[in-house]
């Protein structure tokens, strides 16, 4: 028979509120714990738990007998230490056990509390994902709805993760997907005209490839900044910039102007027209990129559009 160590044994009985339950340990259950890693200290609240000191860390536990014998005793202290290190690893702070089975209750560094799965704090470990705060994320769709003259209500009805919905100036509420929010490619389908008929934009960009040669975008958009940043660059740290917008009164008329503008320049400067192959993967689009050496005459043939549009709204 073991000896009992009774001071440990109260220790361990008064964190947890437990009497000390006073007879002898068998030596057949030291050595199935000391196989184990663990020494049995004492026994605690009836014939069927005990204390046991874990040798790695020393740290004390409450095991029932029966899982002493049938299985491995798992030890709350060494746990918590494995996945506070697997927290910080992911770059947020533990807090302690979710309410489901592997999720953890984590701090994020942007001071919000969230819970997530063991599994996926492992993946942001290895830096095969990331943890989105959702906290954050709504408030930042918020602040691009409030930019847009919109009011976020809340999740899409139709329980679309890519779609919010929202209510715009006018009291007009709709469904907008995220991603047309943020880059302004939509209308209010209450009090905004169609784009046929809303204000357009001539728009010639300049591309530096990663050949390092100078090409010239020229399109029509009701928004060319937008289109620049959220659908033709494909690098966000390309040299792509806006270089010049012509205002055009509808969109009707800038889809007629630029195509008037693109048969020009085909006809006069055919030596200048890219083929897809020298700008794949580059630039979103199949064709109307030129050599930027032609730049000049793009600009003249902007000024005439200007000209003429500038005429037309006088009369």
């Amino acid at each position: 028979m073991s000896h009992l160590d009774l001071d440990a044994v109260l220790a361990v009985s008064n964190q947890h509120a437990y009497p000390v339950y006073p007879a002898a340990i068998p030596d057949a259950w030291q050595e199935i714990a000391a196989e184990k890693g663990y020494d049995i200290v004492g026994r605690v609240r009836d014939r069927y738990h005990l204390v046991l000191r874990h040798e790695d860390c020393g740290a004390e536990m409450i095991s029932r007998v029966f899982v002493l014998r049938t299985s491995e005793p798992a030890c709350p202290t060494c746990l918590d230490t494995r996945r506070r290190a697997l927290c910080a690893a992911a770059g947020v702070s533990y807090l302690g056990r979710g309410d489901h089975s592997n999720y953890f209750r984590i701090l994020l560094p942007c001071g919000h509390e969230t819970s997530r799965q063991q599994e996926l704090l492992e993946r942001v470990r290895q830096g095969k994902t990331a943890i989105r705060c959702e906290t954050c994320h709504a408030e930042r769709l918020a602040a691009e709805a409030r930019a847009r003259g919109w009011e976020l209500i809340g999740p899409d009805p139709q329980g679309d993760q890519s779609y919010r919905l929202y209510r715009h100036g006018c009291g007009h509420v709709q469904r907008v997907a995220v991603g047309n929010m943020m880059t302004g490619r939509f209308a209010c389908g209450c009090c905004s005209d169609g784009w046929t008929t809303a204000e357009s934009n001539i728009y010639a960009m300049r591309f530096v490839l990663k050949n390092g040669r100078d090409v010239i975008k020229a399109g029509y958009s009701r928004d060319p900044q937008s289109r620049l940043r959220h659908q033709l660059i494909t690098d966000p740290d390309q040299y792509a910039r806006l270089i010049r917008t012509v205002a055009i009164p509808s969109g009707h008329l800038a889809i007629r102007l630029e195509k008037e503008l693109h048969a020009t320049l085909r006809r006069e400067r055919p030596d200048a027209v890219l083929h897809r192959s020298e700008f794949a993967g580059e630039v979103r689009v199949v064709s109307e990129i030129y050599c930027a050496s032609i730049e000049p005459e793009i600009m003249r043939l902007l000024d005439g559009i200007e000209m003429r549009v500038k005429a037309l709204v006088r009369h």
